[in-house]
């Protein structure tokens, strides 16, 4: 092989590296996106800013804290992302790990929607209490997994089947991931806003208390009244009728997934254009 070829092998190889280690990298972001480890993934970036910091302008005594910190950090970091870790090997176990993981497609989403009107309008009628979350760009596998794994394709016949009375998942939140009802009889954060009417229950205070830490879309079916809710961003919209709720369901799961989609595209335009 003639040498003056050796450097354009070697930028090659440099690039390649460079790429598979930012893939790597990017898959692993995925892995941990809305789990707790991204707080603390952000905890650790502050102790690093703050090493930096501390060395420039001579502060020893901060310097050699941080510089604790950093030494043990891996095993720290091993301990604290724990499940994350034990999620990531799994999916690499599975072959997944590197799998794209998109969101469902419009039909799809649009067989949830039917699903979900269907049973909330079956259970609304006989004062069934439910509560449906359903991801969308945040992750919620912390969530998750404090419930009973199903992995069932969604039908408005499951959905209801799960929360009647006195069976064994009805107490507690079902789960919608990508296309399937990933868990049921999930436990949701509480929110403690102050602004919270007395008269709702703790679905609705389960409800609004997700939409405060993720982006989904929580549906709550009062068992008192029979009342149809949906929580969205901190946001609660009571007593919707079967089209507002339609509507409103349609807005945030398809438009909402519309939207996202062209302004990447458009990002993308500009970025290349």
């Amino acid at each position: 092989m003639p040498f003056e070829e050796l450097p354009l092998l070697s930028y090659l190889g440099n690039i390649i590296d460079i790429l598979l280690v930012w893939f790597v990298i990017y898959k692993l972001i995925m892995v941990i996106r809305g789990t707790k480890a991204v707080q603390l993934l952000k905890g650790i970036i502050v102790i690093v800013v703050v090493r930096m910091f501390s060395s420039m302008l001579e502060l020893h005594t901060l310097q050699w804290l941080m510089d604790q910190a950093l030494t043990w950090g891996f095993l720290a970091i091993i301990i604290i992302f724990q499940p994350e870790l034990r999620r990531a090997l799994e999916q690499l176990g599975r072959g997944k790990f590197f799998s794209r993981t998109g969101a469902p497609e419009d039909d799809q989403q649009h067989n949830i929607i039917d699903s979900i009107v269907k049973a909330t309008d079956y259970m609304a009628k006989r004062r069934i209490g439910a509560l449906i979350s359903v991801e969308r760009e945040t992750g919620m596998g912390d969530y998750i997994e404090t419930g009973i794994p199903l992995h069932a394709v969604v039908s408005s016949e499951l959905l209801i089947n799960i929360f009647i009375p006195n069976t064994p998942l009805h107490d507690g939140a079902v789960i919608i991931q990508k296309n399937q009802v990933s868990a049921a009889a999930c436990y949701l954060p509480l929110s403690e806003s102050p602004f919270i009417s007395k008269e709702l229950g703790t679905r609705h205070r389960a409800a609004l208390g997700i939409s405060e830490v993720t982006d989904s879309v929580t549906i709550i079916v009062s068992e008192e009244t029979g009342n149809v809710s949906l929580t969205k961003n901190g946001e609660l919209h009571r007593d919707l009728k079967s089209d507002a709720f339609r509507e409103l369901l349609e807005k945030e799961l398809l438009l909402s997934k519309n939207n996202t989609s062209s302004s990447r595209w458009q990002w993308r335009g500009k970025k290349n254009g």
